[in-house]
């Protein structure tokens, strides 16, 4: 029998995304977990729903991609969140939440490789006290820490409020990737480049990537700063395609064998260009298609070889 492989970690919201009146199951987090399962990567998600219809739609969606639920999760009479999401013409999401954020006790499975937070679950209480403390108890254990904040501005409107609490996250991880339009609202003024340079100046973070849209991503580490081109697509919407980037870019890092206790150990120029060259093309292909929708392994090999 196979020696069964320790999943990756994923902590945050899972809740349903409504868009044009259509309720979908979406959040950052489960989202990223979703597309680590359909990448072949096992997967445990840490989160909070309800058995309210909308509760029900998240398990079936989550279980039925292959996505592990920790205890607890399903909690009876608890609220499942929403997001109400609007489209401009050139179908970037804008979106208007109601979130109940509460998470079970996070406990951290035999041997797991890495640990993935971000989103609303680490600025809304009583939750991000919570992964606060989780994320401080990691700090010696050997495991990668991965952080996307995808700032929220209708949640969290303060930007220097909240580049404080981004930081003071980041230093908690190994790698952190970052939007643009993230940069833009918590760093206005400043580079892309000056924002990783500021992250990567803690002990801890090794690796910051920054999503750049139709242009690409770019990664920069301590040793190496790569650019890479995203391909040319005929995009339907964004909803989900920063969340299929950081799957993608976790597998890939999974691949290459540079999670746990590696914590990101000898990532050159050359395989850093190659694990973003991977996320970009799965977001590519969630543009391509409606909704947080992102692709199986089998799909990325089709699609680009």
């Amino acid at each position: 029998m196979a020696a069964l492989i320790p999943p990756v970690l994923v902590v945050g919201e899972a809740l349903v995304d409504i868009v044009q009146g259509q309720a979908t199951p979406g959040g950052s987090p489960a989202n990223v977990a979703v597309g680590l399962a359909r990448l072949g990567v096992p997967t445990e998600l840490v989160t909070r729903i309800g058995t309210d219809p909308y509760g029900v739609q998240v398990a079936d969606h989550l279980t039925g991609n292959g996505v592990g639920l920790s205890g607890h999760t399903v909690e009876p009479g608890f609220p499942t969140s929403t997001a109400t999401a609007t489209l401009d013409t050139e179908g970037v999401a804008s979106y208007e939440f109601d979130i109940h954020w509460e998470p079970p006790a996070l406990v951290l499975p035999v041997d797991c490789p890495a640990v993935h937070t971000g989103s609303i679950a680490t600025v809304l209480e009583p939750g991000a006290t919570a992964i606060r403390a989780f994320l401080a108890e990691l700090a010696d254990q050997p495991v990668t820490v991965t952080l996307d904040p995808n700032a929220r501005p209708t949640i969290t409107p303060d930007p220097d409020q909240t580049w404080a609490a981004v930081k003071a996250l980041a230093a908690q991880a190994d790698l952190v990737k970052l939007s643009d339009e993230d940069c833009e609202f918590l760093r206005p003024g400043l580079k892309p480049d000056e924002v990783a340079a500021e992250l990567l100046a803690v002990d801890r973070t090794r690796c910051v990537v920054i999503t750049l849209g139709g242009a690409g991503a770019i990664g920069v580490s301590r040793t190496a700063r790569v650019q890479v081109e995203a391909p040319k697509i005929d995009v339907v919407d964004t909803v989900g395609a920063g969340d299929s980037f950081m799957s993608a870019l976790i597998a890939g890092l999974h691949a290459k064998d540079l999670l746990g206790e590696q914590r990101l150990e000898g990532l050159d120029e050359t395989t850093l260009a190659a694990v973003i060259d991977y996320a970009v093309k799965a977001a590519a292909i969630t543009c391509t298609r409606h909704g947080a929708d992102p692709p199986t392994a089998a799909e990325h090999t089709e699609t680009w070889g």
